[in-house]
């Protein structure tokens, strides 16, 4: 009998072993009764109705986009919001001055009325999903021409979508493809435009780390904020009016500072961005040389003419702190990516599946004749456009991207075809918007630079024509060319360019000044560049749609999660640690004791203040401390997540918060194309550090009270 018990532990022991590692970002409201198996065989203890339903209040309900890029959860019923630091670090810019600095000091709202607004600002909750893919591939069963198939898709998507309440312009209809338009979604979303910031750390805690702990465990930040949704009487969307109250929402996710254990069960819900997870391995390297490597360049020396400029003066950083770390974030992705493919063989494990495929298809001639043009078709795509892909990698990271000004041209020019009296007080301030975090003389250093790696690096036949005038007249001299041009420019300068709009014959002669038409000739590069490639792209979109179709015959019954999308979905796991290298194991969680560990004094990353420093030695952790008395400030997890998932909750196995999902970890920065079951960690924010910085350092007992109340 003991021997049988024995056998029986060993079993669930290694099953659970298994599930550990649960690779997918799971359609949320396409969970079924095996995915519920596996998640009750991991610990949780709620059911898939209380997850998602749309009939009674769910935990899908709770989950909402932030702003159309990260994620974020209520926790109240009177629409408070916690998302992450740097999801949040926009919005707490713009509010910022000299004068008060909150990135760098934090805000603390200590009543209703000291809350702020954002403009511009919005928050987003899915309402319902519908499967229409046998609506929109019936339609296009007859049809071999992959560009007309796109067209005709595209089209029934548009109908689709204007269908679904267009008069109101609060509830927002998506079509989404999954599968590589093997599958369809409708998802209907309602958007609520009155947000306010509550709450939010000073840098130090939110960013604690900088770039050099980006990506990395362990981690010891902050990484959080608090915002609230405010609606008409009605308790429906509507714009900013200081009448409007806060949002009573269907359902609200209840905050537990019970904390956690190795092995326990962890859910995350979110909105995650873009994967390729099916991927080829031309396509692969094409990532890495092609899209990587320039990109890896540009933003390192762009980056560098930024961290100067703003380590001199304040003001500068205050503007520019928001773009430097979301260029350098995806900078830093980009060489950990290239470093991942190459340590853990993801190449070689991707032309291994692609083999695999290839021997199926083989043994089954019917299937060869439905799947077997998909790979070559994919590797023909991807050597056809390979000039392309690099030409416009460096197009898009030096000059469309690189240098504000051109984007900051192209942004007027969806204004310039016509002046319209009416409406041309509203254009002027959109256009303005970008300017208060602009500066021209610092911008003009980095256009310099640009240019250079521009001309050095994109082939002649792509290349802006305006660089032939700069050969000819300035002898290839860019710093000569791009002082003239700022001199002689409106564009660069906020209060000059608000007197050219305020007229039609002024708004006439936008079109002649020289940084709008060097805006023009790089977007027309940009245009030759995508015509050229276009024919050999909807050769790789056959490809990929006819090999994910085969993948998943070959692959079943086994069900494969589809790329990620910026739609809702569901990730389950477990909490604990791994090796990230031989005879090395990082633990679960981290504590105070590693912010002592990495502080220094006056460094951006790593000094905090001594208010908080002194609030850590005291250790008057209560009721937020761990078992040994210290406090938990992050912990790592399993689960699946990619970008977009920044301010995800992570929900324990009775649906409670635990923290929120902020970063990924070095050792699997390949992830967006390949999960690595061994290594893959999702970092994310201890709840219970968020409350205490709430309640000991912000001293903000209304929103301890309003969170636990509930």
């Amino acid at each position: 009998m003991e021997i049988k018990k024995i056998l029986l532990f060993i079993i669930i022991t290694f099953y659970s072993g298994v599930l550990l590692a649960a690779e997918g970002m799971w359609i949320i409201n396409k969970l079924d009764s095996t995915d519920w198996q596996k998640m009750k065989a991991m610990g949780m203890s709620i059911s898939l109705n209380q997850i998602y339903d749309t009939e009674n209040p769910s935990i899908k309900d709770a989950v909402v986009q932030f702003n159309g890029g990260c994620s974020g959860v209520m926790v109240s019923n009177q629409g408070l919001i916690l998302t992450n630091h740097h999801c949040g670090y926009d919005a707490i810019q713009s509010q910022s001055s000299i004068e008060n600095n909150y990135l760098k000091n934090g805000f603390v709202s200590q009543t209703i009325e000291e809350e702020i607004p954002i403009p511009g600002l919005y928050i987003s909750y899915l309402i319902y999903s519908e499967e229409v893919t046998a609506r929109i591939l019936s339609s296009v069963q007859e049809i071999s021409d992959e560009n007309k198939r796109s067209l005709t898709i595209d089209s029934l998507i548009f109908l689709i979508q204007d269908s679904v309440n267009f008069n109101n312009p609060f509830i927002q209809a998506e079509v989404a493809s999954y599968f590589d338009g093997n599958a369809y979604f409708l998802h209907i979303y309602e958007n609520y435009t009155d947000v306010r910031l509550v709450f939010a750390p000073p840098s130090s805690i939110g960013k604690f780390g900088g770039d050099t702990d980006n990506w990395v465990w362990p981690r010891h930040t902050g990484d959080f904020c608090v915002f609230r949704v405010y609606a008409g009487k009605n308790n429906k969307p509507a714009d900013f009016n200081a009448e409007n109250i806060p949002y009573s929402p269907r359902y609200f996710v209840p905050v537990s500072i019970d904390g956690y254990k190795e092995n326990d069960y962890a859910m995350v819900i979110g909105y995650p961005g873009r994967t390729d997870r099916y991927l080829s391995s031309r396509g692969i390297l094409q990532r890495i040389e092609e899209d990587n490597e320039p990109r890896i360049q540009v933003r390192g020396i762009k980056q560098a003419i930024w961290d100067k400029a703003m380590k001199e003066n304040e003001a500068i950083e205050i503007k520019y702190a928001s773009k430097y770390a979301q260029s350098s974030n995806y900078w830093k992705y980009s060489i950990g990516m290239n470093q991942g493919i190459k340590r853990l063989n993801i190449l070689e494990k991707r032309e291994m599946l692609e083999k695999e495929f290839e021997n199926w298809i083989a043994k089954n001639p019917n299937k060869n004749e439905i799947y077997g043009k998909s790979l070559p078709l994919i590797d023909k795509g991807y050597e056809a456009i390979e000039e392309q892909q690099r030409a416009l990698t460096y197009l898009s990271e030096t000059l469309l991207n690189g240098a504000e000004i051109i984007s900051l041209a192209i942004d007027l020019s969806h204004f310039v075809p016509e002046y319209d009296p009416e409406k041309q007080d509203g254009h002027i301030q959109t256009v303005l918007v970008p300017y208060k975090n602009y500066s021209p003389a610092l911008d003009q250093k980095v256009l310099v630079e640009m240019m250079h790696l521009a001309r050095k690096n994109i082939p002649a036949k792509y290349l802006p024509d305006v660089f032939d005038e700069i050969d000819k007249k300035y002898k290839n001299n860019y710093d000569k060319y791009v002082t003239k041009l700022f001199k002689e420019s409106i564009i660069p300068y906020p209060d000059k360019l608000s007197q050219l709009l305020t007229s039609k014959e002024k708004f006439e002669r936008i079109g002649k000044d020289p940084v709008y038409q060097l805006a023009m000739s790089c977007q027309m590069s940009y245009f030759d560049i995508i015509a050229d490639a276009t024919s050999h792209m909807n050769d790789i979109a056959q490809g990929k749609r006819l090999f994910m179709a085969g993948l998943q015959e070959m692959k079943y019954p086994k069900k494969l999660s589809p790329d990620a999308n910026f739609t809702m979905r569901l990730s389950y796991g477990k909490v604990g640690g791994y090796p990230p290298a031989d005879a090395i194991w990082y633990d679960y969680y981290s504590t105070t004791q590693g912010i002592f560990e990495k502080y220094k004094k006056d460094d951006p990353e790593f000094h905090i203040q001594a208010e908080i420093m002194d609030l850590f030695r005291s250790k008057n952790f209560v009721p937020y401390e761990n078992e040994a008395g210290n406090m938990n400030l992050c912990f790592i997890s399993d689960n699946d997540i990619t970008g977009g998932n920044s301010g995800s909750p992570v929900l324990d196995a009775k649906g409670r918060l635990i923290g929120l999902a902020f970063d990924g970890n070095w050792e699997a920065m390949t992830s967006d194309i390949m999960y690595e079951p061994e290594i893959q960690k999702t970092i994310s924010v201890d709840i219970r550090y968020v409350m205490f910085i709430i309640d000991k350092w912000g001293k903000c007992a209304r929103l301890v009270k309003e969170i636990y109340s509930n």
